[in-house]
């Protein structure tokens, strides 16, 4: 048996500013943009180098789900952005305003900082160890 998470959902605001950030910022891919009615987009985005899982980005369609843009979590690091270079990703988010919430930290498991993305979601950019390149164990 075999099984993987192909997407996770994103609340967001509005479709565009949330590509922009995405493609612009993080340099991630937009895999597709497809309108579903006049309200609704299948929006996907990853990561370059990214095989199996993207974020969904679905816009907010009412009061409720406008409260959880920028909250995905509670509060808590939502996403775990895993680099093969800290510093060249961590300078260009730096260079790209990207707001770093906590600054670049070493841990047993690799080299981490926290920044925001554009909502407010906090993300762990992450850097692993040559022992810990598939698992982060804090």
């Amino acid at each position: 048996m075999k099984q993987h998470i192909a997407h996770i959902a994103l609340v967001v605001r509005d479709y565009d500013e949330a590509i922009e950030f995405y493609t612009q910022k993080l340099d991630f891919t937009l895999l597709e943009d497809t309108k579903i009615d006049e309200k609704k987009r299948w929006v996907m985005v990853a990561p370059p180098g990214a095989k199996e899982c993207c974020l969904l980005l679905a816009k907010a369609a009412n009061e409720e789900q406008l409260k959880s843009v920028g909250n995905q979590a509670g509060g808590r690091v939502a996403f775990f952005l895993f680099t093969d270079d800290f510093e060249r990703d961590y300078e260009k988010m730096i260079a790209r305003e990207i707001n770093f919430v906590r600054p670049p930290t070493d841990f047993n498991y690799g080299r981490v900082a926290v920044f925001e993305d554009l909502y407010g979601n906090l993300w762990d950019l992450i850097e692993p160890n040559n022992e810990n390149k598939g698992v982060i164990r804090p």
